[in-house]
Parts: structure tokens; C-alpha cells; sequence
């Protein structure tokens, strides 16, 4: 996370907190609108990725939509961030059509069965919201299961050999998502499949999302190659291209403030902190991995080793082993890096374990602002 001031983040910031550097969030926005204005490409925000609203009027300067995998996020989008909205779930209830036939410009079915099912219901919005189709190439590039829908047996996206015989009456579009954390690459490797099993049907549609996964804005990222990719399909089969990352937008943008709470032995020396894994970082236990931290090293590298964990009851609430060149003490302050996408989206309040604050950093003035606090109530209400 080059360029962040973490020290000043770390003394200004209450903790725990989210903080959000603006500008490495406006770095990010600068590579990819290079890529839109090189390759004509619409570049949409994945919301499930990172859905910080009071920052959507900066991201709707650069980014042309959102897209969205339910009728909440739709909304937030319509009613945040005033651009296209796209929207795509594995299914839908017939109450689901109705509002997002009203707040979305792209409509993503999973299946011909859910197309059909509702078909008098979108053929009357036709010519305001474009249906398109999600497709499955079976082709995986990601090494998690939990994270690949390419995966054997997985539940999205529709095969090419369920298409025979099937109606594409109406249908404008064609998406296909099967990255995570990839660079250009795996994205080559996969358009090429799309295109063997799929090209057929793309001189008659209108658009072509390449979904998301894409880590444009991390280093080593091939943005002539991805430019080329655009230009080939777009031209080709005179199809508007998207892309909806998520992380590239949030990557390298975002700090998780902690508080050291207590040091603990047993074998081993492990601080207890403030902010928890099951509660703040999910993905810390689902994906699995370990974050990296501002003056943390590999357990064993440094003098002092530590395993840090969270405050809450579950025995595997375990961030990670590290190790630092001084003791961790109670008060000492902690940043977990690249904390931005996948955390504020997924957090609970398990145990009523303090949610963190959100804010921004404002690297051009120094200025840290309180976007939220969370409180009891919001706890209680989440319960009844």
C-alpha cells in the first residue's frame, strides 16, 4: 500500500476502523478509466466487493454503472451511485422481477427456465431494461472452490449444451464470470473458450460482460493486452463490452485499525485485539488467508512472534501468526493492509462484538472523517 500514511492514519483513526485512503482510491479510478477510454469499454463497480456508498458520487465520476446481486444492492446503486445498474442473482422470486425491472438497465437470468418463467414480465419493460443470459464456458482458472464458478457441479451460469433447442427471443446479452484475484491471463485463456463454445450467438447480441475478477489495478496487470481483448470482441461482433470488477476499484485502498487488548500464552504468545476474523474479515477464515500488517513480518522472521486473534467466543477466531521487532502491548495500535474489499460487505455482528467505525483519509489535507460509528442499537435492530 505504497503512498498511504499509516502512521497518521494509525494516530488519528478510532479503533477499530475501516479507513478508506482516497488517494489510492482515485489512483485506482485513473488506471481504469484508461482503459475505458483505450478499449470503449464500460467499466461497472461490483457492489458485492465493496458497496461504500458516500463514496459513490467520486467512483460514478470515472466508473459507468454498478452491478448488483439483489434487489438491495440494485437499489443502493439506483439510488447512490445514478448510473447504469446491472443486476444478476442465481435466481429470482417473481417479486424480485417486479423491482428490478424498475430500478435496473441490464436484467441477468441464470437459467432458460427463470427467462421463460418470467418472460411476460421483462418483454414488457424491452427497449428500457436489456435481458441478457449468464453462461458457464467450464472452463476454471481459481485454485478455491469456494471462489470458482466454473467448479464441477457449480450452480451458476448456463452450459453451451443447454442452450440447443432454447429461444434466444429478447435476449440482448451474454455474461460470464469465472475469475478471482486474476491478472490478464487467465482472462485471455477464458475469452477464448467463450468465444469457441459461445461465438455463434454473439453477432446477434448487444453486449458481452467479461463479469469480474480482473486485478487491473494491481501491478504487473496486462492493461495492453486487456485493451486488445476489448478491441477484438467489440469490433468483431459489434457487441458493447463490460467489465464489473470489484476489487481493482478497493485494491491496496483500505486500512483495518486494531487495538491490542491482551497478551495470552498457551504454548505460544497470542494478543487478543479488538477487531475479530469471523466478525470483520471473513474471508481470513473462508477463502483462507492471511493479511498482511504494517511493520508485521512472517512468525519467527523478527524477535517478538505472536498469533493474533479476535474477542469473540468461536475457538478458530485466529487472524494469523506474525512476528514484530517489539513486544505487542495492550494500547499498541495494529493496521491490517488491503482491508477495503470483502470486509465491510461481510461483517457481523456475532457476539455484539463492536462493529468498526468507517472513514476516509484525505491524504492531500491530513484530514481523517467519521463516515459512521455503530452503536447498540444497531445491533439490537438487527435482531428484531
Amino acid at each position: 500500500m505504497t503512498g498511504i500514511d499509516i502512521p497518521k492514519i494509525l494516530e488519528l483513526a478510532p479503533s477499530p476502523a475501516y479507513v478508506i485512503d482516497l488517494g489510492r482510491l482515485r489512483h485506482n479510478l485513473a488506471i481504469l478509466d484508461q482503459v475505458q477510454q483505450r478499449s470503449g469499454a464500460k467499466i461497472l463497480l461490483a457492489m458485492k466487493a465493496f458497496a461504500l456508498w458516500p463514496l459513490f458520487p467520486l467512483i460514478g465520476e470515472t466508473l459507468h454503472g454498478v452491478c448488483a446481486s439483489s434487489p438491495w444492492e440494485a437499489r443502493l446503486g439506483r439510488e447512490e451511485f445514478g448510473r447504469e445498474v446491472h443486476s444478476f442473482a442465481a435466481a429470482f422470486k417473481e417479486a424480485d422481477i417486479v423491482e428490478l425491472l424498475g430500478i435496473s438497465n441490464h436484467l441477468v437470468f441464470n437459467s432458460f427456465n427463470q427467462l421463460e418463467r418470467f418472460r411476460p414480465l421483462w418483454q414488457k419493460e424491452q427497449g428500457r431494461v436489456s435481458v441478457g443470459l449468464r453462461i458457464n464456458p467450464e472452463h476454471s482458472e481459481g485454485h478455491t472452490p469456494l471462489y470458482d464458478p466454473c467448479a464441477p457441479g457449480s450452480r451458476l451460469g448456463i452450459r453451451r449444451a443447454e442452450f440447443n433447442n432454447q429461444s434466444l427471443d429478447g435476449v440482448e446479452g451474454l455474461h460470464f464470470h469465472t475469475l478471482c484475484e486474476h491478472l490478464f491471463d487467465p482472462l485471455a485463456r477464458t475469452a477464448k473458450v467463450v468465444e469457441d463454445q459461445f461465438g455463434e450467438f454473439l453477432p446477434q447480441m448487444k453486449w458481452l460482460n467479461f463479469g469480474g475478477g480482473h486485478h487491473i489495478t494491481r501491478e504487473g496487470y496486462d492493461i495492453d493486452g486487456l485493451v486488445e481483448l476489448i478491441r477484438y470482441f467489440q469490433e468483431k461482433y459489434k457487441v458493447q463490452v463490460y467489465l464489473e470488477p470489484g476489487e481493482a476499484i478497493a485494491i491496496g485502498t483500505g486500512l483495518l485499525v486494531s487495538e491490542v487488548l491482551d497478551v495470552v500464552h498457551n504454548q505460544l504468545d497470542t494478543a487478543i485485539l479488538d477487531v475479530s476474523a469471523t466478525c470483520h474479515m471473513p474471508d481470513v477464515l473462508e477463502m483462507p488467508y492471511r493479511p498482511d500488517i504494517h511493520n508485521g513480518f512472517d512468525a519467527g522472521e523478527k524477535a517478538c512472534s505472536y498469533r493474533l486473534g479476535g474477542p469473540s467466543c468461536l475457538a478458530g477466531d485466529v487472524i494469523g501468526d506474525w512476528s514484530f521487532e517489539q513486544p505487542l502491548s495492550p494500547g499498541d495500535r495494529l493496521a491490517f493492509l488491503d482491508m477495503a474489499h470483502y470486509t465491510m460487505v461481510k461483517t457481523t455482528t456475532f457476539n455484539g462484538i463492536q462493529h468498526p467505525a468507517i472513514c476516509t483519509f484525505e491524504p492531500e489535507n491530513g484530514e481523517l472523517k467519521v463516515l459512521r460509528r455503530f452503536d447498540y442499537e444497531d445491533f439490537k435492530r438487527r435482531l428484531a
